[in-house]
């Protein structure tokens, strides 16, 4: 279920879409318990208002390295913020203290060097 959030004409939205999971878009109708969203891949979605996610419009354009900065922890809010990191070749993406790592496929040789090593080396996260 989405999440409690009065949506509305306007509102930015994720909703669920059957081909790459979530795309986000613009609410553009609402007809009772269901929103016509123009998303920004071209498509017309019809949804149920319960079924949408907000969309924070003010994230960062690279992400963030801690994913409880985000405004909405939410799947679309998550995988989105993971995909961005992942074209940076940032792989690393932590929630709070627990580490996210999404195998990149390819060498990244920049994470494992000394420098990088050192940074992290008696490093103790906060909880």
């Amino acid at each position: 279920m989405g999440t409690k959030v009065n949506i509305i004409v306007g509102s930015h939205v994720w909703a669920e879409d059957a081909d790459i999971a979530w795309v986000d878009g613009e609410v553009i109708k609402i007809n009772g318990e269901e929103a016509e969203i123009q998303a920004t891949n071209g498509k017309k979605i019809i949804s149920n208002l319960s079924k949408l996610y907000p969309k924070d419009m003010e994230a960062a354009a690279g992400g963030v390295d801690d994913m409880t900065k985000l405004s909405y922890l939410h799947e679309p809010g998550v995988l989105q913020n993971l995909a961005i990191r992942y074209e940076l070749n940032e792989i690393y993406t932590y929630t709070g203290n627990i580490l996210i790592a999404v195998n990149p496929f390819q060498r990244l040789p920049h994470l494992y060097d000394p420098h990088m090593m050192q940074q992290y080396k008696g490093h103790h996260l906060e909880s």
